[in-house]
């Protein structure tokens, strides 16, 4: 009964906001790309992003309360995977307005096996809010989801410590751990934690918070448990700010708050000339203090825009703390359409262009195509052209999502996040045009969306012969709404699908059960081996030799290749390895490069051939560096689809006779944390199953990735910088206070391990702490192995 209430109750929310919320006729402001707001929640599993969510969606009228993730209730994680779990598997988009701001919100999964829908959210947002949990500071995957910001050149960029009422939360390490981990060199406080109006339960150690200081629009924030705080201006003299009845006598805020300005203030002058002016031109003692706020957003605006800072906010999104905050920081800070590197497209009103972030199927609707528009305007039946596959399409239908819940729409404009409806053959990552510049230099593909490597496959096999096609078509199926997931068959006939770890395969096998109700056992999950470059960097110059109609032609080919680099990231869409043409640039796949150049697409076709099966140990290849110097095709008029004929043979011609390189492993991070007692016993385990300990911590706070080189290059100086005192927090001070030496003291234990070891960790895990110790696990790539775990990884794939 409570659960047919509450959706209800969340059915009215939705219409109700649909309603008041959604423009009537033409308002030009909702059309206006300045005031759109594109942007992403991304973090570390765990981080509290679907709650963030959750507390916006009530903030801004959409919801009149929030769900919790731990009763299933939330908007954004609707699928039952989710809701069974706990967990975001997929991207969710939710309009919101807040102010004159429209922001397209996407709420992204933080588990690095759902990295594709961070990936696909990144291309196409113009700003994020990285999350961390304020308990653990910067995590293993909230550098992976940074990584994947820069990969994408998500201009700005805003960080919200989360969880600061909970037992153990650390402002000041949470902040720390940001320049330990080299994420920005210049974080700076906006917002100061009020943990309590009460000075006592600082003495005592009390976790919570009870209101914000906002050092910009210097005013404190006062929430007494509830979601709406209420708003007091600070005063603008040191002498009132001392004896103010904001916080009562003793308070340690009242001085803190005045430095944490001060400081804020000195920051932004290094690099505003007009704000420094203020302050230096100004003869009252009070200069900090009196300087309007609207200069100092607008400097924050610049820099922020730049990335000379990174805007560091703080609260509690279960307890709505904060959250307003966030929504008006997003508004004020964060970049518009117009302000990208895509600004000049948007300008350009002739020809609706657009980016198909994410594809989805729905039982009912059938495909839905999620797209950001980047110039024009798309409206209902209007024929599109796409360039990566040379197919026309028609969009039948368009909608707003709000998670779940469609809302058909009549156009989308320029800077909006939608969905079409009707389209065919569309993938993720493909550029969609207006059909009446199919023929112009508008036809150009926007950049592309690469999926991460798998590392990991299994077996599907149907149950019987009449059940192959249906689970043939659910696979491709699948891998149309998810890019990462990657089917092949292999030797012995059988369909392998490969994925991005044992938990994305998991969920990839309940998708194909429920979703698609096909019947078929899923073999035992494998790890993906590689092997690496072997030999030295060469050119290779070969002919092809064939006969046509009783004559001998040749096809000539002149290659020069090389292993990566230590530290260059291979080319996702070749599998971890680079192929160039002839002038340095990248080549594209075959899976992107049919009709543009039949002659590259016939090479590319030959290289991935050759990439993807070793004939010395039948792995794929990785690592590699393969430029496309020149080719020659016979005098007479002989098909291109040759070239990749001679391309494969001659590739691996030239590498049978270089011998075997490395065998590459996926390999893995994980942090283990534990009471001490537990501590030699799992760090036992670890080592029994070829981990290397990295490093060892007695306060939860994660480590430096000492393998990515932070423990040589040291973190980022805190010289200039506010740093939030411990008693800030006053729960951290009482947690770094335990007797070390308490056997339920929590520790933590960063290593790297064999992914192919790592299979059953939650099992042992189990085993070893009774239940009592987590973990957390992120791939980190392929390493060469030993000479011992070649000799078994060689055996194992039956090459011994």
């Amino acid at each position: 009964m409570r659960s047919l209430l509450l959706r209800r109750a969340r059915q009215w929310s939705f219409r109700h906001y649909a309603t008041h919320h959604t423009p009537k006729g033409k308002a030009v402001e909702q059309h206006d790309p300045s005031v759109i707001r594109n942007i992403a929640f991304v973090a570390h599993i765990d981080s509290g992003k679907t709650t963030l969510t959750e507390s916006v969606l009530t903030a801004s009228a959409y919801l009149n309360t929030a769900g919790s993730v731990d009763q299933g209730s939330t908007t954004t994680d609707f699928l039952p995977a989710e809701r069974e779990r706990g967990i975001t598997i997929q991207s969710a988009s939710i309009p919101v307005k807040w102010q004159q701001w429209n922001i397209n919100l996407i709420d992204t999964p933080g588990h690095a096996d759902f990295g594709m829908e961070v990936e696909s959210a990144s291309r196409v947002v113009d700003g994020a809010v990285v999350l961390i949990d304020s308990v653990e500071g910067v995590e293993a995957q909230t550098k992976g989801v940074w990584r994947q910001l820069d990969r994408y050149s998500v201009p700005t960029r805003i960080l919200f410590l989360n969880k600061l009422d909970r037992p153990g939360a650390s402002a000041r390490q949470s902040f720390l751990s940001v320049l330990n981990h080299r994420l920005h060199p210049r974080p700076v406080m906006l917002t100061l934690p009020v943990a309590s109006f009460k000075v006592e339960d600082y003495h005592r150690g009390e976790p919570g918070i009870a209101g914000l200081v906002d050092l910009v629009k210097w005013e404190v924030l006062q929430h007494n448990n509830k979601a709406t705080p209420r708003h007091i201006p600070l005063p603008r003299t040191w002498e009132e700010l001392a004896s103010t009845d904001i916080f009562p006598s003793g308070h340690p805020l009242l001085e803190e708050i005045g430095k944490a300005r001060t400081a804020l203030v000195d920051i932004l002058s290094e690099d505003s000339e007009e704000l420094l002016d203020a302050v230096l031109g100004s003869t009252s003692t009070n200069s900090y203090l009196e300087i309007p706020s609207d200069l100092i957003m607008k400097t924050l605006r610049t820099l922020t825009a730049q990335r000379r800072i990174l805007p560091v906010l703080c609260g509690s999104a279960f307890k709505h703390v904060g959250t307003r905050l966030v929504l008006s920081y997003i508004g004020e800070l964060l970049a518009s359409p117009l302000d990208t590197t895509y600004s000049n497209l948007a300008s350009d009103s002739s020809v609706a262009r657009m980016l198909v972030w994410k594809v989805g199927h729905d039982p009912k609707k059938g495909w839905m195509t999620f797209v950001r528009v980047y110039s024009g305007t798309l409206k209902p039946h209007d024929p599109l052209y796409n360039p990566n596959s040379r197919q026309k399409e028609r969009a039948q239908q368009l909608q707003l999502l709000y998670a779940n819940e469609p809302k058909s729409v009549d156009a989308l404009p320029v800077g909006s996040v939608g969905v079409v409806l009707g389209l065919k053959h569309t993938r993720t990552g493909d550029t969609l045009i207006s059909a009446n510049a199919a023929n112009t230099a508008g036809a150009d593909a926007l950049r592309d969306i690469k999926p991460p490597p798998a590392v990991i496959s299994a077996a599907v096999i149907p149950q019987s012969y009449a059940d192959l096609k249906p689970v043939q078509e659910a696979l491709l199926n699948l891998q149309r709404t998810d890019p990462s997931v990657r089917i092949e068959p292999d030797k012995e006939g059988q369909l392998l699908v490969h994925g991005l770890g044992a938990l994305h395969l998991e969920i990839v096998e309940g998708r194909l059960r429920e979703e698609f109700g096909v019947q078929f056992e899923f073999g035992a999950r494998r790890v993906g081996y590689r092997e690496g470059f072997p030999g030295a960097a060469r050119i290779i110059d070969d002919v092809w030799e064939f006969a046509s109609d009783g004559r001998q032609m040749q096809v000539n080919l002149r290659f020069a290749v090389q292993p990566l680099k230590v530290g260059d990231d291979g080319d996702p869409s070749w599998d971890g390895n680079v192929v160039l043409d002839a002038e340095g640039k990248p080549l594209l796949s075959p899976e992107t490069s049919a009709g543009v150049d039949p002659a590259l697409h016939a090479l590319a076709q030959g290289i991935q051939s050759f990439l993807s099966n070793s004939l010395n140990s039948s792995l794929p290849y990785c690592g590699v560096q393969l430029q496309v110097i020149r080719w020659e095709l016979p005098r007479d008029n002989v098909p291109t689809s040759l070239l990749t004929h001679a391309c494969t043979a001659i590739l691996r011609n030239d590498f049978r006779h270089a011998g075997m390189g490395d065998i590459l492993e996926p390999y893995v991070r994980v942090k283990v944390d534990v009471t001490e007692d537990l501590m030699g016993t799992v760090i036992r385990d670890l080592t029994e199953n070829n981990g290397q300990i990295q490093d060892l911590r007695d306060d939860g706070s994660a480590a430096l990735d000492l393998d990515e080189g932070d423990g040589d290059v040291g973190p980022y100086p805190t010289d200039g910088l506010y740093v939030p005192p411990d008693w800030l927090t006053p729960c951290s001070a009482t947690s770094a206070a335990r007797d070390i030496k308490s056997p339920q003291n929590k520790r933590t234990i960063h290593a790297i391990a064999p992914l192919s070891k790592m299979l059953d960790y939650l099992i042992r895990l189990r085993a070893l702490s009774g239940g009592r110790g987590e973990y957390d696990m992120v791939n980190i790539g392929f390493y060469a192995t030993n000479a011992v775990r070649r000799e078994e990884i060689l055996r194992e794939i039956g090459k011994m």
